[in-house]
């Protein structure tokens, strides 16, 4: 079951009913089974690479021997809060090197054959959930910045 169709049959706010950039924008507004269900489908997508601790792999900020860097963590150590809601949301739908382009190679594969928007959307929920308020909110304001200048 996806989770959009979770919200429906429970009356929870559907996350992929408003644009992108406004509905990762807060945690604040999620509730708290949101959150569960994010951290639920991280720990089936994205914890075997990112950990379930959200820490990535070690040394993650050097190469590996294939050129590539090794999954950042998604917590407040990492640089996860550095980007935007569409450039995350973006990153997990099809892949980083699909949206950095230019010939970069990365081992982060696209999921959007395998979650569904509204799963997307509620795993950077629980993402952002477990950030300090000071990246959350500087996350969300560069998120607003980027949504009114496109």
């Amino acid at each position: 079951m996806t989770v959009a169709h979770k919200c429906r049959q429970e009356g929870l706010p559907n996350p992929s009913s408003e644009p992108r950039q406004v509905r990762t924008a807060s945690t604040a507004a999620v509730s708290a089974e949101v959150i569960e269900q994010g951290r639920k489908i991280y720990a089936d997508q994205c914890a075997s690479c990112h950990g379930a601790d959200l820490k990535g792999q070690p040394d993650w900020k050097t190469p590996l021997p294939s050129g590539r860097l090794p999954a950042p963590p998604h917590d407040a150590s990492g640089h996860t809060w550095h980007h935007a809601d569409d450039v995350l949301f973006r990153i997990v739908k099809d892949g980083t090197a699909t949206v950095v382009g230019g010939g970069y190679e990365s081992d982060m594969p696209g999921f959007g054959a395998v979650m569904s928007d509204a799963e997307i959307e509620v795993v950077l929920h629980y993402i952002k959930s477990t950030w300090p308020e000071r990246e959350r909110r500087y996350q969300a304001e560069m998120s607003a910045r980027e949504a009114t200048d496109q």
